[in-house]
């Protein structure tokens, strides 16, 4: 299996890379994140056209995640067990009635469960959707520890825009981002935490060392000066992770006109 996660920022800007991608990499499952449109504006026609399913979960032009497989798609679940929700105007606290967004798609593709991920940004460390990002991370990881517990030779992929760089090869300036989400110590205890979970960061093995990145900044000239973050991942339980054979950054992906600010990660994994 070829397995894939792209934040795409906004399908239907970029469908026609998406399709030439697919075709490209030769992908079997790609998840996706940040849609951007309701389920009824999704491009389903397009994918069944190359031949492709697709399970989609969006409400508006935020968030959005959608998953494609070419080999099944089954066991369609929309949010995780226990996923807290957000409340723009909450405050400090996370509300009594919290809307759980459009953050997280599973789906069964070809005997591995698939979880596509959008993670919730963060904004700043003073601010609300802080807390609540970190209520989100540790109510995954409580789920995903549940997963293995149930069946430790489960094959699960949690993949997609995390919105962590885990450590500081994983940017290009520790210093840039020191004050701000995404490295903060809070927000890396919570990855690391999925990590002793059980579940394995796949690409590590493959693409050692600072300078792989999966995300730039369309401003400043990031991409050109290689000044980004690796933010894009694919963690795969033990039985899985213990398959994989290669994994890649497709760097192509964020090059030219139009093109989204992260760049897809493959990850390819034997029967």
């Amino acid at each position: 299996m070829r397995l894939a996660t792209w934040n795409v920022n906004s399908i239907r800007s970029r469908i026609d890379r998406v399709a030439g991608f697919l075709d490209r990499q030769d992908i079997d499952v790609l998840a996706m994140q940040e849609t951007k449109c309701r389920d009824d504006q999704f491009p389903y026609e397009r994918f069944d056209e190359l031949g492709y399913e697709v399970a989609h979960l969006g409400v508006n032009q935020w968030n959005g995640v959608a998953i494609a497989s070419r080999v099944g798609l089954t066991e369609v679940e929309q949010a995780f067990p226990g996923q807290p929700g957000f409340d723009k105007d909450a405050g400090e606290s996370l509300i009594s009635t919290p809307v759980v967004e459009s953050r997280a798609l599973g789906a069964t593709c070809g005997g591995v469960r698939v979880w596509s991920l959008y993670v919730p940004n963060g904004r700043a460390l003073d601010d609300p959707h802080y807390t609540y990002k970190l209520a989100w991370l540790a109510a995954l990881r409580e789920t995903g520890a549940g997963w293995l517990a149930a069946d430790p030779a489960a094959r699960i992929a949690l993949v997609g825009d995390w919105n962590i760089a885990p450590t500081d090869d994983d940017v290009w300036s520790p210093e840039f981002f020191e004050g701000k989400t995404h490295t903060s110590q809070p927000e890396r205890d919570a990855f690391e935490a999925m990590l002793t979970s059980g579940f394995a960061d796949v690409m590590r093995p493959f693409a050692p060392g600072p300078g792989v990145y999966t995300y730039w900044d369309y401003t400043q000239l990031r991409f050109p000066r290689k000044e980004g973050m690796r933010i894009d991942f694919v963690l795969a339980t033990p039985e899985l992770a213990g398959r994989a054979v290669d994994s890649t950054v497709d760097r192509e992906e964020r090059k030219g006109k139009g093109a989204s600010d992260h760049a897809p990660v493959i990850a390819e994994f034997t029967d």
